[in-house]
Order: C-alpha cells, then sequence, then structure tokens
C-alpha cells in the first residue's frame, strides 16, 4: 500500500511522515490554498525527507502539488526546487498540458474527481499516476468510494478525499486502491498538521 501525506509545510513533520513509513509527501503550493508552501518551506520538506530517507534506506517521492498555476511554470518550479513529482489537479489541465509540463519534469501525476468525468486509465494523458478525489480537494469531505467498486482504475492509482485513520483501511477494503493519499484527515485544523495523526494514518492504511 502506497502511502502518501500531503500538504506539508515543516520540516519535523516530514520527517514523522519518513519515519511513519510513508511512500510520498507532498507540498501544496496552489495560490489560494491554506496549505500553501513558500518556496523556503517546500526546500525545508525535501532537505528533511531525503535526509530521512537515506536515514531509512528508502527511497520517499517529493510531490509539488498545484491547480491554479500555467502546468509549464508550475514544472519548472518543481524541477528548479528539487521536487521528484509534480501533480497537476483538477480541470484546469487538459492532455496539452501534461504534455508540455512533462518535458520539463518527467514525472506528473493526474489528480481529479469523477464529477469531472476523466478517462479512468491510468497513463491516458501521459501521466505516472492517477489520484481520484473527491470533488472538493482538500475539504476533507468523503465521497461515495462505492461507486468505484468492481471498476475501479487499474494500475498505480491513489485514492483521497475524506480519508483519516479511522476510515482508511474501510476505503481499501472497498476499492482496493494501489494507494492512498490524505491532507486534512492528519489535520487538527485546517492546514494544521498533527505528528500523531500521521503516524495512526500510516499505520492504519499499512493494516
Amino acid at each position: 500500500m502506497y502511502v502518501k501525506i500531503c500538504g506539508l509545510r515543516t520540516s519535523d513533520h516530514a520527517r514523522v511522515a519518513v519515519e511513519a513509513g510513508a511512500d510520498a509527501v507532498g507540498v501544496v503550493m496552489n495560490r489560494t490554498s491554506v496549505r500553501r508552501a513558500t518556496e523556503d518551506e517546500a526546500r525545508e520538506v525535501i532537505t528533511a525527507t531525503r535526509a530521512a530517507a537515506h536515514v531509512a534506506d528508502r527511497v520517499v517521492d517529493t510531490v509539488l502539488v498545484v491547480n491554479d498555476m500555467a502546468a509549464v511554470e508550475a514544472a519548472e518550479i518543481a524541477a528548479r526546487l528539487g521536487f521528484d513529482v509534480l501533480q497537476l489537479h483538477g480541470k484546469a489541465y487538459g492532455e496539452e498540458d501534461f504534455a508540455a509540463a512533462r518535458a520539463v519534469l518527467p514525472r506528473i501525476w493526474r489528480a481529479t474527481s469523477l464529477d469531472l468525468d476523466p478517462p479512468l486509465t491510468v497513463g491516458a494523458w501521459g501521466e505516472e499516476m492517477l489520484l481520484l478525489d473527491a470533488p472538493k480537494p482538500g475539504s476533507g469531505e468523503r465521497w461515495d468510494l462505492s461507486v468505484l467498486a468492481g471498476s475501479a482504475p487499474q494500475g498505480h492509482w491513489l485514492v483521497a478525499g475524506g480519508l483519516a485513520p479511522g476510515n482508511v483501511a474501510e476505503a481499501v477494503d472497498v476499492v482496493k486502491p494501489w494507494g492512498v493519499d490524505v491532507s486534512s484527515g492528519v489535520e487538527v485544523e485546517p492546514g494544521e498538521k498533527s505528528s500523531d495523526l500521521i503516524r495512526a494514518f500510516v499505520a492504519a492504511a499499512r493494516r
């Protein structure tokens, strides 16, 4: 089970995520997000993640998440700051945007929701990974995962949206994703992560 902890802004929470066993950490740089990180914060998260991953002798992906800037601009920022992956999230991006971003940074993930009627084939737009989220990403709102039962994507795809330590095991059981993604579900208030909740989430997802 691949586990991504998203919306990180501090080196401490990056280290906790890696030490808990997360496979990826995400940094949000949407201009209007409560979880928006500065470039300095992003660098700190990347540096801490790589140091902790080296100690743990594991590979942990660092992911830049955007939904409101041009794809090429986002890819250039991701490359300059040293991110491994760029996650283009939502309806602002089309197939041409993915191709343009991939020319700058080869590893691109596509994040979307079912209400946008997206192609559900992993790699349809050249992406490495597909993420299915709630209609309002980052809201913490749950959505009806049962609609994916029996018709979930194949390959490397993540489920997100309203997940938390108390329900992630159920979500995994219902849709059997390749991985899971969480942000608000490991917060004590919007934008404020909890080390204890991060540890609990990773443990529950692994179980």
